[in-house]
């Protein structure tokens, strides 16, 4: 975690063996001939005055070359893509020599023009926030098993990006051929104890595409088998959840299976339920949004020309992993593209 450079290498841009840095005795060294030969007036005073010119000589090599040698520890860093550096912290240290490899760090990085500067600590090295935040670090962001801390060389304000700012949630539509919804009393929340029928709701997890969320939750919440059709909307709405914002995809779901089992930890009740006696509860009423997705629902099942989207599978240069573009597929095949 520590890398050691010259002193004469951290002042001297690009590195260059060659390139040193001088003390003022070491600057001696390449004083005019004639200053070593300044006799006194005396016969021997000349030569003596040469042997301890001499000696002076050495001893001053020494310290320059002592003072060039000098190795200044850094921490152990990844310059990114965006002028800054990645630090991944994995061993514990003395918090005074974390200080130091701080300190030098930040020197040697700022002559470099370097900007942002991303220290990554692990759970078990938690002793050694303080010092950093003491060193001008802040939080960014945290994850179970570490802390993300940033520093912005420049001051002032900065051009970091931000931690994530929303949640993603999906919403299930599902409907049998008798015209009944799928819905749920949950057990914890909001809606614990108000009676209240909802769709089958949840939150993506890390990594998880939207498409295969919504038929995780079907199957987790009611054990019901349901294959995804389409993303027939998406509402996004702020200050929901620790002050971040959420994007709520509701999607199309076609059963696969009927028979409910609820799961126990969460759900309260669930059942099949007429579309019409879902819509008659006075909560679906007051909620303006709901009304807009019922509407969006029944012009699609009732061939009301509307179309959602769906995924179709793509790459991208931005991840190693394959993922899903949300488009209206339908009218795309009907138009002359």
């Amino acid at each position: 975690m520590i890398t050691s450079v010259s002193r004469a290498a951290l002042l001297c841009r690009p590195y260059n063996y060659r390139c040193f840095i001088f003390s003022a005795a070491a600057r001696n060294l390449f004083a005019p001939k004639q200053a070593f030969f300044r006799g006194t007036g005396g016969g021997g005073g000349g030569r003596s005055n040469i042997r301890a010119m001499a000696a002076s000589l050495s001893s001053s090599s020494g310290k320059a070359n002592a003072e060039v040698q000098q190795e200044v520890k850094l921490l152990n860093g990844v310059y990114d893509n965006y002028g800054g550096v990645v630090v991944q912290m994995t061993k514990s240290m003395d918090s005074k020599l974390f200080s130091s490899l701080i300190k030098s760090s930040l020197s040697h990085w700022k002559q470099e023009g370097k900007k942002g500067v991303w220290i990554k600590l692990p759970i078990e090295l938690v002793s050694l926030v303080e010092v950093a935040v003491k060193e001008g670090f802040w939080y960014h962001h945290a994850e179970p098993t570490y802390l993300m801390l940033v520093n912005w060389i420049p001051g002032g304000a900065n051009t970091l990006p931000g931690n994530a700012s929303h949640r993603v949630g999906v919403g299930a539509f599902v409907m049998n051929e008798k015209r009944e919804v799928l819905v749920v009393q949950e057990n914890s929340g909001r809606f614990r104890g108000t009676g209240i029928w909802k769709f089958p709701t949840g939150v993506v997890d890390k990594g998880e595409d939207i498409c295969k969320a919504v038929v995780r939750e079907v199957k987790e919440e009611t054990s019901i088998d349901a294959e995804f059709v389409e993303v027939l909307s998406f509402r996004q709405s702020h200050q929901s959840f620790f002050g971040k914002s959420d994007l709520f995809f509701m999607c199309m779901m076609r059963p696969l299976s009927f028979e409910i089992l609820k799961q126990e930890t969460e759900i309260e009740a669930a059942q099949w339920m007429l579309l019409e006696e879902y819509m008659a509860q006075p909560f679906v009423q007051k909620e303006g949004h709901l009304k807009q997705i019922i509407d969006i629902c029944l012009a699609k099942l009732e061939g009301g020309g509307y179309s959602g989207f769906s995924p179709v599978p793509t790459t991208s240069t931005f991840s190693d992993q394959n993922g899903y573009l949300y488009y209206n597929a339908a009218d795309l095949k009907c138009s002359n593209i």
